[in-house]
């Protein structure tokens, strides 16, 4: 008997969708920063044993879209909620934002189950986490609650099996070597771009996309070129950085985290060019991969 399904990760910016895949994974798949909107995508992580296939999908953090990239990335997630066998809802449990009732209204329509993810549970006291429990069981009753910390690896040993048992015999939707749908390029542009949330502060990182245009191995050394893209020319100055200091420790650490991740010696060239108003520019947006 095999087991295999999707299993798809939603919930709001920030609540620790990206960590708990790679937790669940055991490999990076999915940048993570303390920044809102850090995933812009959808992206599958395909997790295989003999008998298991789980197709893990990470969507962007629900919100409500002000310019055209945010539409794009609510589309990502409006196809998530149409496409599972079991929903994973992680909720932050040190949000006292009002929650999602877009997410609410739409989990307790769907006819698969929901695993309920209370996370960061480190960060609240008993008594808050039973208010919490008590809270959304009321908002989703079908939903099975389970406190998390997915930074900290704590009860996300339990996940594994809830879900094998909840997920259809069906043989497997991937070949078994296969753990993401994404192109290497995809993670490369990925790498960059973290490190650029990472080093910049406010509206520079939502300002940016990273396009790789070249991706060569030769000798054991993996060649990349990859541009930066921003919307506008000040912009520009401010990722290059005094004398070319901050785009080079991008470039580097980006490198490092590449070098891991491909497991070979990699050799990085960054560029940055302006592209006025990317954002919100239907055509620019669908070059990029934003259909």
């Amino acid at each position: 008997m095999h087991k295999a399904g999707f299993v798809n990760i939603v919930g709001k910016p920030n609540a620790g969708k990206s960590t708990l895949l790679n937790q669940l994974m055991g490999e990076k798949l999915a940048i993570v920063t303390q920044k809102a909107q850090t995933t812009r995508h959808r992206i599958f992580g395909i997790y295989n044993e003999d008998d298991l296939q789980i197709v893990f999908s990470d969507t962007p953090g629900v919100l409500d879209p002000k310019y055209g990239l945010q539409e794009k990335m609510m589309d990502f997630v409006k196809d998530s909620l149409q496409d599972a066998d079991v929903f994973l809802f992680i909720v932050d449990v040190t949000d006292k934002a009002e929650p999602s009732e877009f997410l609410i209204d739409k989990l307790n329509k769907i006819p698969v189950p929901v695993l309920l993810l209370l996370n960061k549970v480190d960060q609240t006291t008993q008594e808050g986490l039973e208010k919490l429990v008590a809270d959304w069981h009321n908002r989703i009753p079908k939903a099975e609650i389970l406190p998390i910390s997915a930074l900290n690896a704590f009860n996300t040993d339990i996940i594994l099996p809830k879900l094998k048992s909840l997920l259809p015999e069906n043989p497997p939707y991937y070949d078994k070597d296969q753990y993401t749908d994404k192109p290497e390029r995809f993670f490369v542009n990925e790498a960059i771009r973290e490190k650029i949330l990472l080093n910049y502060d406010k509206e520079i990182p939502y300002s940016v996309e990273v396009v790789t245009e070249q991706f060569k191995e030769k000798e054991g050394i993996i060649f990349i070129d990859s541009i930066i893209y921003v919307e506008r020319d000040t912009q520009k100055g401010i990722i290059i950085g005094h004398k070319g200091e901050a785009i080079k420790k991008v470039g580097t650490e980006a490198r490092l985290d590449l070098e891991k991740f491909f497991a070979k010696k990699v050799h990085l060239n960054l560029f940055v060019k302006v592209k006025k108003d990317w954002r919100k520019n239907d055509r620019d947006l669908k070059n990029f991969g934003y259909r």
